[in-house]
């Protein structure tokens, strides 16, 4: 691979094994033929490793292969995340995690231990990672700690890690509450959507962990709750409870101004008589005739 390009480790030599003890499947998988050997016989050994040359040409481990997943249909290394988080000077060590139960929409949580000497935010952190990865790959949540839990054999123990808590994540705007019966029904909507306890009516949708699809469904409960189509760009365009709120109300306004023209115009026509309503009517056949023609 060229350097800097994340590929699997194989491992060959004169050391190799021969193979997995009573276990003939595993080792046909994992122990293949050695395409740049002209050995008969020779094999090399799958590790599942995800490693990367570097520029001195040191091999730098970025975790197993085991790790790939996909996140709302994107393709993500969670080693890839690791090694870009651990690149931030206060970072110690970093762990990055699927969470989310099998068949629900998945978000990436990142465990983070930063140096006492320096500490970081994790805005900070954040910030960091958009400069260097896709925005799928940037885990909206953060959990920071000050060691990592361990196996008897000295490896972060994943499944020890902490749940992360469904509180406001740090943000750099201030928590405002809800103002208006709408703002309260919208704060009520993104909790349930993005599974957290607090949200500002000035909090960004993105910056809570919202991304395109549950854009849709934010669009989807807003339509049910008030009876307004909104576009979905509407979500892009006002990521902001306050901001989404007022789009409603405006909504709302438009549709009432709609209903009242219509309102005015039955009452006009219930004063007409049956002739000036037949005039008028063919008033309007002929204008559109004209019009056609």
């Amino acid at each position: 691979m060229p350097v800097g390009t994340v590929g699997e480790l194989y491992i060959g030599g004169e050391g190799l094994a021969r193979g997995y003890f009573n276990r003939p499947e595993l080792t046909s998988e994992k122990f293949v033929p050695h395409p740049f050997s002209a050995e008969p016989g020779e094999r090399l050994y799958k590790t599942g490793d995800l490693v990367r040359y570097l520029a001195d040409g040191n091999i730098e481990n970025l975790g197993r292969i085991d790790f790939q997943l996909k996140v709302r249909g994107f393709r993500v290394e969670l080693g890839e995340i690791e090694a870009a988080l651990d690149q931030h000077p206060a970072v110690h060590e970093s762990v990055v995690v699927a969470s989310g139960a099998a068949g629900s929409d998945k978000r990436l949580v990142a465990y983070v231990v930063c140096d006492e000497s320096q500490p970081a935010s994790v805005q900070e952190l954040k910030g960091f990672l958009k400069n260097r990865l896709p925005h799928y790959m940037v885990p909206p949540v953060f959990v920071l700690m000050s060691a990592m839990p361990l196996t008897p054999n000295g490896k972060v123990d994943r499944r020890a890690l902490p749940d992360p808590e469904q509180t406001r994540p740090e943000l750099q705007v201030e928590y405002v509450a809800a103002r208006t019966e709408i703002e309260a029904a919208l704060t009520e909507i993104w909790m349930q959507l993005l599974g957290l306890e607090q949200i500002g009516i000035f909090d960004n949708f993105f910056d809570l962990g919202g991304h395109s699809l549950l854009a849709t469904k934010v669009v989807s409960r807003v339509r049910e709750t008030f009876e307004v189509e909104l576009p979905l760009r509407a979500v892009f365009e006002s990521p902001t409870i306050a901001e989404l709120s007022e789009g409603i109300e405006n909504a709302d306004r438009a549709d009432q101004e709609d209903l009242e023209d219509l309102s005015e115009l039955l009452e006009s026509l219930e004063r007409l008589t049956e002739a000036e309503t037949s005039a008028l009517l063919k008033e309007k056949l002929e204008t559109d005739a004209t019009t056609t023609v």
